[in-house]
């Protein structure tokens, strides 16, 4: 993995870690599956407009409109809809937790279900990697967590691992700005449809509602999902994945700071040991490379 692969990724953790924490600053003053329609909506069209000032064009190859499409729909309408609603009575820093088991889950499925090979490092991977989160929720559930919020983030995080599993090699072909804010305006479709079923939508234009959902808006929706995209078809999907394992420090480190959320000694653990779960999972998943020095 070359220094500008390593740099996209450390700064992909740290947006995608933030967004939890912006999320949970807008549903504080707005209804969050039409806040969130909102948000891919200006995201998509701002996506769309770049990629045809850099002379993309939107007719996809079959495999891009399928990653365009899925992406759309289980990551932003699914994954992210069902987090949003679900941090009304969930805390940034369990969601995020909640969320850092996409790379447990994606290796446990192709494991489990496609018959990847999965070494001993990453099996002891995955049995610490969900212990750590299995410390983690049982001190949220005796300080009484909300036991349907976290059903709800569960629920997104498979389906991201469904995403993740399903569009595998459909990132090639380049238009990657284009597919960006074409899979924005999929997941925007899908939330403004659901919106009015599932919620009584409001918005108070608050500062910290406006200054959360502009960052969120331009940093988690729109760069960060690109820089995704590019690390994908740079170093591929099992080793990008690698940097999920920062998520979970970013995660709770950032609703820390900015939230005050705090922090028992068992969730400082918990936090550790999912960490570390994760980092073994993704590096026993590595291929055996050569050396590259491009950079």
């Amino acid at each position: 993995m070359d220094l500008r692969a390593i740099a996209m990724g450390l700064v992909f953790a740290l947006i995608w870690s933030s967004a939890f924490t912006s999320a949970r600053i807008i549903v504080a003053d707005a209804s969050p599956l039409f806040s969130l329609a909102l948000r891919f909506l200006i995201s998509g069209i701002l996506g769309v407009t770049i990629a045809r000032i850099m002379g993309q064009s939107w007719h996809l190859s079959r495999r891009q409109w399928k990653a365009t499409i899925v992406f759309g729909i289980c990551q932003n309408a699914l994954y992210l809809g069902l987090n949003f609603y679900a941090m009304q009575t969930v805390e940034a820093s369990v969601a995020a937790i909640i969320a850092s088991t996409m790379p447990l889950l994606v290796a446990l499925a192709a494991w489990a279900l496609l018959g990847e090979r999965l070494r001993p490092l990453g099996v002891i991977g995955l049995m610490g990697g969900f212990a750590g989160v299995a410390l983690i929720m049982s001190s949220r559930i005796s300080a009484g967590v909300d036991l349907f919020g976290v059903a709800l983030c569960g629920l997104g995080a498979l389906a991201l691992t469904f995403a993740t599993l399903a569009v595998r090699g459909a990132t090639s072909g380049g238009n990657f700005m284009m597919v960006v804010g074409l899979q924005m305006l999929v997941g925007s479709a899908v939330l403004f449809a659901a919106a009015p079923m599932f919620e009584t939508i409001h918005l108070n234009a608050t500062l910290p509602f406006v200054l959360a959902f502009t960052y969120t808006t331009l940093f988690p929706g729109l760069l960060a999902t690109l820089i995704w995209f590019l690390l994908l078809d740079r170093i591929g999907a099992t080793r990008a994945a690698t940097f999920h394992f920062l998520n979970p420090v970013f995660g709770v480190t950032i609703a820390a700071i900015l939230l005050g959320e705090k922090l028992g000694p068992l969730d400082l653990i918990g936090v550790l040991v999912t960490t570390l779960g994760i980092l073994a999972v993704q590096l026993s998943r590595q291929p055996v490379q050569r050396s590259n020095a491009s950079i």
